[in-house]
Parts: C-alpha cells; structure tokens; sequence
C-alpha cells in the first residue's frame, strides 16, 4: 500500500521533513499488541517495538503510539520483519479518556481519525447520558461525531429517540441503521472517502463488529450474540486494529467501552454549547443559578422555547463532569469544592430549623 492510501497527507508530511535525514522511514500503527505495534508501510507491514530512546524521552504514556499515529520508524538489524519505533509525529486528532486507576493519566484510544461513528444499540443499549460522554470527548479530540442507532429492526422507539438526540446535540448527524439486514447503510458512504479515516465507538454488544463486516464486504471480524435479558455480551473486539475498505476507506475497531470518563471535555464546551453559554452571559446576576433569580436569560429562553429542557440538562451533565475532571486534577479546587458543599448543608439545614421553629 502507499502511505497516502493509509490516510498519509501534507500535514504528516511537513512533521516528518525535519526527521527524514535520521535514516527513518514514515509507518502507521494498524494493530495494537501487548508491549509491540504493528506498523505498515511502504515497505509493508512490520512488527514495531519503542526504542530505549524513544521510551527514555517519552514523559507520559499517552505519547506512546496509539492506533492511527504515524510514527517513525528503523530497521531492526538481522531481522526485516522488525523494526524499531523511534518517534510519534503530532496527532491531528485523537480520541482520548481518563485511563483506569487512581492516577488521573490520558489514555490515548485512536489517533489521526476524521470521522467517529459512535454507535449504540437500540436493543436495549442505549443511553442518551453515555451518548453525551462519547460526544464530549469526540469533540474535545478534534474528529467529527456521527452518531449510529444500530439494531433498528429490534426497536419501535425509534422515533422517540431520534427526537431526543436532535434535541440534545443539534449539530450532530444521526443515522438509524441495522447491520443485520443493511438498512441504512448507502447513507454511510459520503463518510468513508477513500484515504480518510473512521473509528467506530461504543459499548461492547452494539454491533460493531458486524457493521465493519458490512462495511468491509467481507467476514473480517468475529461476531458474538448478545444475552437477551440484559442486551449486553462479551467484548468481541480484545484489540484495536486498523483495517481498508475496498474502495479505499480505513476504519477503526476498538473495544467496547463500558465506562468512559471524558477527558479535556472542557474543550468542547465553548464550540458546541456556545448558544447555551451565551445565554448564561446574558443573566442579570453573574453568579445566577439559573433557578429562581430574577432576569434569568436562561429560564427566559426555556419559558419561550428557544432553548430546550434537553439542551440545557446535556449542558449541565457536561459541565459537571469538567468539574469532576479538574478536582482529579486540581487539589485547591477538590478544596474549594468540598467548602462549598458544606456551606450549602449548613444553609439548608438552616433553612429546615427556621421553617420547623416558625411552625
């Protein structure tokens, strides 16, 4: 394959000029394995390891390659079908969370993605609320959202949910398929342009798998059924992989993801709520709560129906999960929030003691 059918372009390109006099040549990540990388390029695919340098320089462990980096990579001596990973070149884009642990560290799921279907099951799976976390994040990454309502021969809600999607995210594209029977497939192909790349996103059971099937023409993926009584199953896809359509598109398959805590969502807010967040601007108060203060711009524009219920709760959801992500972070703020909490107890319980006094 040539490196512009891997999705290579001018930008890689200017990133990689100062590094080409080293010896290395350009590769990207299209299988993550435990402690080594497949790599493919020009040369064909190869099995990449980190060098001691590169481990040595790297100061987090979310530059370490991901699926979709372009790296730079060496041949290993003796040996052709290895090679030696040197360095990452800067990410367009990326699909990032909070990893696993106490420690608040980037965890890096894909890399280099224009596109994300975040795919949900409508047997069951789905949830407006863990819809929102993948937009957020999708959003805080730089890659487009595309939403996919998966197994809509399972469903006779599919109406309902259309509307509250539309309603909470506006801007983002909605599309009701089902891979089973290939209903509404045709409307993917404006997204999987040859050379551009797509991840798919979502829980474990949602379809994945068999939608990139579909999409590949061709068994590629194992497939498992999902329990009937709680529409969940095993995660089906152990490992991040980068495949190629037959007409040129690359995908990603992930894991399913059964939690997902945002990371940088703050960076979302201002371009994706801004008709919210001015709003909020326009209160009377600074410090307006949005509840009972008079010359509330935001209880205004829910009164006359400019701004709805849905809008302002998905708002409100993402807000508090950036105030989560900073007191992970932030020490005086994790204080400041704790003191907060106190003085609002010790309000209310003073409230409720003058209420029962004057009774």
């Amino acid at each position: 394959m040539t490196l512009a059918e891997l999705g290579w372009n001018d930008f890689f390109a200017n990133a990689f000029a100062p590094l080409a006099a080293e010896g290395g040549v350009p590769a990207r990540v299209t299988l993550e394995l435990k402690g080594y990388y497949e790599v493919t390029g020009e040369n064909g695919a190869k099995l990449g390891e980190c060098s001691g340098k590169f481990l040595n320089t790297a100061k987090t462990t979310s530059a370490y390659p991901a699926i979709g980096d372009w790296v730079v990579v060496t041949p290993q001596t003796g040996d052709d079908s290895r090679v030696a990973i040197n360095a990452v070149l800067p990410r367009r884009t990326k699909f990032a969370r909070r990893a696993a642990g106490l420690e608040p560290l980037e965890q890096v799921v894909a890399a280099n993605i224009d596109t994300i279907f975040i795919v949900s099951g409508l047997d069951g799976n789905y949830h407006l609320h863990r819809v929102e976390r993948y937009l957020a994040t999708t959003w805080a990454g730089g890659a487009r959202p595309v939403i996919l309502l998966n197994k809509a021969d399972l469903s006779d809600e599919t109406d309902a949910l259309l509307a509250e999607l539309r309603e909470a995210a506006p801007t983002v594209p909605v599309h009701v398929v089902s891979a089973q029977t290939r209903r509404g497939l045709k409307a993917l192909t404006p997204y999987l342009e040859p050379g551009k790349t797509v991840a798919l996103l979502g829980s474990s059971g949602v379809g994945k798998s068999t939608l990139i099937n579909r999409l590949m023409g061709d068994k590629v993926q194992f497939t498992q059924e999902v329990r009937e009584n709680d529409s969940k199953g095993r995660h089906t896809t152990t490992q991040r992989e980068l495949l190629v359509t037959p007409e040129g598109a690359i995908i990603i398959d992930t894991p399913g993801m059964r939690e997902i805590q945002p990371w940088a969502a703050g960076d979302a807010l201002a371009e994706n709520y801004n008709d919210v967040i001015s709003l909020t601007h326009r209160c009377k108060f600074t410090n307006c709560t949005h509840t009972q203060e008079p010359g509330c711009a935001v209880r205004a524009a829910k009164e006359t129906g400019t701004l709805t219920e849905a809008r302002w709760e998905s708002y409100q959801r993402l807000l508090r999960a950036i105030a989560h992500e900073i007191r992970q972070f932030d020490r005086p703020a994790a204080r400041q929030h704790r003191e907060q909490v106190k003085k609002q107890t010790k309000h209310l319980r003073r409230r409720v003691h003058e209420k029962h006094g004057e009774e």
